[in-house]
């Protein structure tokens, strides 16, 4: 019998749409590519799987995600000033721009630039949905076994070729 209910060590297929609190679309799946992953391996915010466990096959919902159980608070520690002169020349840098920099430990991080103030750039590393109510709505639309490589690695591997 396959699986008909969403629980720990099954892949799951999700199709979702992610609002803010003000009805903002930030993220959704395409029609027909689902977002799979591996059910208890936190592959997804933890508000989020906790919410659907246990749903059913083809069940719909909406869950909100509250910002502990999401991307975090937002930590005024996490936003920094550094120097122009880091960054190289051919950087564009504005408000807005997105950068994946390497810290001392080699570990890459997310920031976003906030401000550019002469010689000076401020620079963000708060995930861009920290402090914000998630709105999620969910139908799952596939429940398998996970594999035993799987559940090996920690996450599906999906056919397309792409993982999530």
């Amino acid at each position: 019998m396959a699986p008909t209910k969403v629980q720990n060590g099954l892949v799951i297929g999700l199709d979702y749409k992610l609002k803010l609190d003000d009805g903002e679309v930030v993220d959704e799946s395409e029609p027909g590519d689902p977002l799979y992953y591996l059910h208890g391996a936190d592959n997804i915010i933890p508000g989020l799987e906790k919410a659907l466990t246990g749903m059913n096959l083809n069940e719909s919902k909406t869950v909100k995600v509250k910002p502990e159980d999401g991307y975090g608070e937002y930590d005024e520690e996490a936003v920094e000033e550094v120097e122009r002169s880091i960054f190289p020349d051919d950087v564009e840098l504005e408000p807005g721009l997105m950068l994946t920099l390497e810290d001392d430990e080699g570990e890459m991080m997310d920031a976003i630039v906030t401000e550019v103030n002469g010689d000076m750039v401020t620079l963000d590393f708060n995930h861009p949905l920290a402090g914000e109510t998630l709105f999620f709505e969910v139908k799952i639309v596939e429940i398998r076994e996970a594999t035993a490589e799987e559940r090996e690695h920690g996450h599906p591997h999906v056919a397309d070729g792409h993982e999530h």
